[in-house]
């Protein structure tokens, strides 16, 4: 049976299908919303947003008529219809199974999945910020509570898995995983520089900003490495401009020809998006004849690439893994990569720094081993410079006075 079969199956013993909570109701979380009403066996009862009439918007997209705000919320959704809440923390409280977290805020995902794990509700990040930040310490919570943390189904890092579980499980060696970009990179973009860019896509020019500046793609390609264990080839990885054609070329260890120290790394490459892509090889000269025959190349060096990923369009899939099989999708199982804020600009004394696809702050990819003394960027927002940083460094935690907020308090139990 595919997940739906099983959902309707569910639905029918209990009575009910999966009851779908949803914290952030912008782009990602509206076409979240739409897609959910599609798929029989879940329902999206719950939303929470800083805006009331967007939350309203992503319940009218999934089909909720009637809605309950805030005390009214549980009685609503008990009786099958819609709730919205203003504080995303209180999701947690309401008669749902399972929440998706798409505010794109690290702190704010940070107490949205805390609150959900310790009422025992499944966790689904399509905030990977905050994944990248805390996530080792979440996941470690959910497993003792029985419960499922995962980043969620759509975006990069669940769709490489995928793609390095199949490498894998037909017995290649998985010379490099990863992702293509389509944005030139500009470090210093802000969301007033992409504020045209933006109105002309219909995007959120500070989302714009944090593609541009290469900050997504550290993000994502940061979570992936922890998720899979696999490490970094270098700061920042290497993104070399390339074909698809070319990836089996360019993604192979220098001693061939390529640009990876050494085999087994994950990395990304300017033009081949919006897919996601695995290296693979074989010394087996029977497999090697045979990949030949398939189309495959010559090799020793294979590409296997598949040509997009849907995100929010297929992040409901995440609700059957988590409530059929119990199993997430993609979680740390590691912490070897980590993402520095880097100085977007010259930082003086006394400014605050702003958030992800802002006017302040970057993020860098790095091993983690190399990052004693760096700020994370994930927990620097809302942070006061106490000394000078300049433009492109990265921020050393001395220079700054984090916030005292949840997201910190539990990066300090995840270090311990």
């Amino acid at each position: 049976m595919n997940f739906t079969q099983e959902l309707i199956k569910r639905e029918k013993e209990l009575g009910r299908p999966v009851r779908v909570g949803l914290a952030g109701a912008g782009q990602m979380g509206s076409g979240l919303a739409a897609q959910i009403s599609r798929i029989p066996g879940m329902e999206l009862v719950a939303c929470a947003d800083i805006d009331n009439k967007r939350a309203e918007n992503a319940l009218g997209l999934a089909g909720m008529k009637s809605i309950g705000h805030n005390k009214d919320a549980i009685t609503s959704i008990s009786n099958g219809h819609g709730g919205i809440v203003n504080d995303a923390k209180e999701l947690a409280e309401l008669p749902i199974d399972i929440v998706f977290e798409a505010t794109g805020v690290p702190w704010v995902g940070a107490e949205v999945a805390s609150s959900c794990i310790e009422a025992g509700k499944h966790i689904l990040m399509l905030n990977v910020e905050t994944d990248i930040t805390i996530g080792l310490y979440l996941a470690q919570q959910a497993k003792e509570k029985g419960i499922v943390y995962s980043v969620a189904n759509g975006d990069e890092p669940v769709a490489c898995k995928e793609l390095y579980d199949f490498s894998v499980d037909i017995g290649f060696e998985v010379v490099c995983i990863g992702k293509g970009k389509n944005n030139p990179l500009d470090q210093t973009a802000t969301p007033e520089s992409l504020k045209e860019r933006a109105l002309q896509k219909n995007m959120n020019p500070k989302m714009l900003a944090s593609f541009v500046d290469g900050s997504k793609t550290m993000i994502e390609m940061t979570a992936l490495s922890n998720g899979i264990g696999m490490p970094l080839d270098k700061v920042g990885m290497n993104g070399p401009i390339s074909e698809v054609s070319e990836l089996n070329k360019n993604l192979i260890p220098e001693s061939d020809g390529g640009v990876l120290k050494e085999s087994g790394r994950v990395d990304f490459a300017f033009g081949p998006a919006p897919g996601v892509f695995s290296i693979v090889t074989t010394d087996n000269p029977t497999i090697i004849e045979e990949m030949e025959y398939l189309s495959m190349g010559e090799g020793p060096y294979y590409t296997l690439y598949r040509p997009y990923h849907l995100a929010s369009v297929e992040a409901p899939r995440s609700v059957g893994m988590a409530i059929i099989n119990n199993e997430p999708g993609l979680q740390p199982t590691t912490w070897i990569s980590e993402v520095v804020g880097h100085a977007k600009k010259d930082l003086k004394p006394g400014d605050t720094i702003d958030g992800i696809g802002g006017f302040s702050s970057y993020g860098v990819a790095y091993p983690y081993s190399e990052t004693e003394g760096l700020a994370p960027l994930g927990l620097i927002e809302g942070a006061t410079v106490t000394s000078e940083i300049k433009q492109g460094d990265p921020i050393p935690r001395a220079s700054v006075e984090l916030p005292d907020n949840l997201i910190n308090k539990l990066r300090s139990k995840q270090n311990n």
